[in-house]
């Protein structure tokens, strides 16, 4: 599932055959690749993609059991559909668990009464225990409700914070995104109007002497992996994704490698306390260039927030200097969404909830009801790679 819509195409009459359902193979990346471009999901290139198994954790401990995903073929043998499931590592309370990530589902309009056919076998995986649908949108949200799953209950997960970067940049891609050509002249004016507007209000970050050093780092080095065991044993009540380093390494490789991801620590007596990573997210479609924040993490409560907001200014400030659009706050907890309302940012609804969740067993089902056992943020499910 993708948070972001796919190309509307007009309807197609059905097939004469029905398509068969079979597990994805790695040598299905060419078709499965065209399939998702023709409908407009930004795909990877084979690297990349081949990376979210061939180098992922969860994946190399169990991937003589675990698919990497499901297709639907034609007689011919073309491809008409396709979903891709990821493995990852949770922890609550010291259990480590397996979830399952949905990722880019999409199908050919001819055979869209078969796509629920994709997501049967993905809920049937008996050895998963959370199922994660983190970027649904209004198309796939009918099909999560079809299977059950329920909404997570911590953060705003249908709307969003957000400062304007780049206000020509962003002008233009709200005409765009509207279908409203003959205003682009006007964006120029407009995109005036919004800066003054932000400076009327107050809208933006203000770094203050007091303000803790925020350091940007270009890969994950063996800090991480002491943060993590320090970080399991303080958050071992909360359902939390794995984030030792060599998980964070597999997870944004790519994106550090290509500056797409921002990371930035925080240090306190020589010891790291904290870090934040932000991921530009770009939608081709309408030309807006964004960056959203994905994970923020800390070890000391009394500074979490002059740390959050630090991060923040950091990524605004760049987020300026690099023409980029928006910076984008979705799903946060209620106390660092207070803090980040001390910026004046802006407000958006989503076009439908974005995290979803299923477990396969009652008592973790149980456990998860409780909101004080989720931290949920873009670092779970498929939401950032």
């Amino acid at each position: 599932m993708n948070s972001d819509s796919q190309v509307q195409t007009p309807p197609q009459p059905p097939p004469a055959i029905s398509p068969r359902l079979r597990e994805a193979r790695f040598d299905d990346y060419a078709q499965i690749a065209a399939l998702a471009r023709r409908f407009g999901l930004g795909f990877e290139d084979e690297t990349v993609w081949q990376h979210l198994w061939k180098d992922n954790p969860a994946y190399r401990a169990i991937h003589d059991k675990f698919s990497i995903g499901w297709v639907l073929e034609d007689a011919e043998g073309a491809l008409r559909g396709y979903l891709g499931n990821i493995p990852l590592n949770y922890e609550l309370e010291g259990k480590r668990l397996l979830a399952a990530a949905t990722r880019s589902w999409v199908v050919d309009s001819a055979y869209r009464g078969y796509a629920l056919l994709l997501l049967h076998p993905f809920y049937q995986q008996a050895r998963v225990d959370l199922f994660l649908g983190t970027s649904v949108n209004s198309q796939s949200l009918v099909a999560s409700s079809f299977f059950k799953n329920v909404r997570v209950p911590v953060g705003a997960w249908d709307r969003s914070l957000f400062w304007i970067t780049h206000a020509r940049g962003f002008t233009d891609s709200f005409f765009t995104k509207k279908g409203w050509n003959f205003a682009k002249p006007f964006s120029y004016p407009v995109s005036l109007g919004l800066s003054l507007r932000d400076r009327v209000r107050g809208s933006g970050f203000r770094q203050r002497a007091c303000d803790p050093a925020v350091v940007p780092i270009e890969d994950f080095d063996e800090c991480f992996d002491a943060f993590w065991s320090e970080l399991r044993k303080k958050k071992a009540r909360l359902l939390l994704g794995v984030r030792d380093r060599e998980t964070l390494d597999w997870h944004f490789r790519f994106a550090l490698r290509s500056k797409e991801a921002w990371v930035y620590v925080f240090h306190l007596a020589g010891h790291m306390i904290g870090y934040a990573v932000f991921l530009r997210q770009e939608r081709r479609q309408v030309g807006l260039n964004r960056v959203s924040l994905v994970d923020f993490q800390c070890l000391d409560d009394e500074r979490c927030s002059n740390f959050f907001l630090a991060a923040l200014w950091s990524a605004f400030e760049r987020c300026r200097q690099e023409s980029i659009h928006m910076l984008e706050l979705i799903g946060l907890p209620p106390a660092l969404q207070a803090s980040a309302e001390l910026a004046a940012p802006h407000h958006r609804r989503l076009d439908s909830w974005m995290y979803f969740y299923k477990t396969n067993n009652a008592a973790l089902g149980s456990a998860l009801r409780s909101p004080a056992v989720w931290e949920p943020s873009l670092y779970d499910g498929d939401s950032s790679f």
